[in-house]
């Protein structure tokens, strides 16, 4: 009989995301990865026979599953757009908590490569938030490219609220972008 997992799944991919977000692909050692986990190291790779590269893909696994469900899918709803943007950025201010989390694609992207074992899927998450934010944007009668130049921006912007929020130590960049989203993504249609 197989011993009870002392941690469940959830539980667990959670804290290893804390550790990636907090420190990186990179600079998460096994040691950091088994601390933030409350694991032994033997543990973790009982669980992740592929070790540090299962780990991960399965914590962005996990994120850009919940991201699908709580951010992109609220997006693609019908209602109005403003409604629709403000439940979005509701959760993505839970996501991130209000700024204090760094963005989990960001600390996985590879320093050196453009073409990191996470790349296709940080491409992919990343496409599929612009693809959202354009869609509610033409929806609110924006011009297909002008949906999408304001759908890239707000995805800067909060790629960049988060990187100062976190400098800062202070959430009110991410704040200010969540709080000035539905107009940048909505504005004034031509």
């Amino acid at each position: 009989m197989a011993r009870p997992l002392s941690i469940d799944e959830d539980e667990l991919l959670s804290r290893l995301a804390s550790v990636f977000r907090d420190l990186g692909y990179e600079g998460a050692s096994l040691a950091a990865l088994s601390e933030g986990a409350g694991l032994q190291k033997a543990s973790l790779y009982h669980r992740f026979p592929g070790g540090k590269q299962q780990m991960a893909d399965e914590v962005l696994a996990a994120a850009i599953g919940w991201f699908g469900e709580n951010v992109l899918a609220p997006l693609k709803q019908g209602g109005e757009p403003k409604t629709r943007i403000a439940a979005a950025a509701r959760r993505l201010d839970d996501f991130y908590s209000g700024g204090r989390k760094a963005c989990l694609l960001n600390m996985l992207s590879s320093p050196r490569s453009a073409d990191g074992p996470f790349s296709p899927a940080i491409r992919s998450s990343f496409e599929a938030l612009i693809d959202a934010f354009s869609r509610v944007a033409r929806e609110a009668g924006h011009a297909p490219k002008a949906a999408r130049r304001r759908a890239e921006r707000a995805v800067m912007l909060m790629q960049g609220s988060l990187v100062l929020s976190r400098g800062l130590g202070s959430g009110e960049p991410f704040r200010a972008f969540l709080s000035a989203l539905p107009d940048d993504l909505l504005g004034e249609a031509a």
